[in-house]
């Protein structure tokens, strides 16, 4: 696919879809008029990658797990630090924290919404029954 439907089914800009590939995070091949062909797994990548992005981690830590993304799994040791395990370690436990928070909001508007639509329905019946 070229980059205008890949931008329009992943809601991603093209500006930022190229991005993407100068970070080295998706590759495209080239039609002979020089446009960019996408294959259709990079709808799914590019939806990781911004979920990556907005859970906060950068681009350079991203393109390190983007292996671990993809079935079969080849995963290169080779450029794994002592830092690059902290700075993962980190980013991990702040999505559990926030993973935390999440379900906790999520939870608290599911309860509201609960409440709110039971409320509703009982004043239905009630003002039906005195109509009725």
């Amino acid at each position: 696919m070229r980059i205008g439907e890949l931008s329009e089914r992943t809601g991603t800009p093209r500006r930022l879809l190229r991005y993407y590939e100068e970070q080295g995070l998706i590759a495209a091949d080239r039609c002979p008029n020089g446009y960019r062909d996408y294959d259709e797994r990079f709808v799914d990548r590019i939806l990781q990658i911004r979920g990556l992005l907005d859970a906060g981690l950068p681009t350079r830590i991203i393109k390190q797990i983007l292996p671990c993304l993809d079935k079969p799994r080849i995963i290169h040791f080779s450029d794994a630090t002592p830092e690059m395990i902290a700075a993962l370690e980190h980013e991990r436990d702040r999505m559990t924290e926030r993973i935390g928070c999440l379900v906790r909001n999520r939870d608290a508007i599911a309860e509201y919404l609960e409440t709110v639509l039971s409320n509703d329905r009982a004043r239905a019946a009630t003002r039906q029954a005195s109509d009725g």
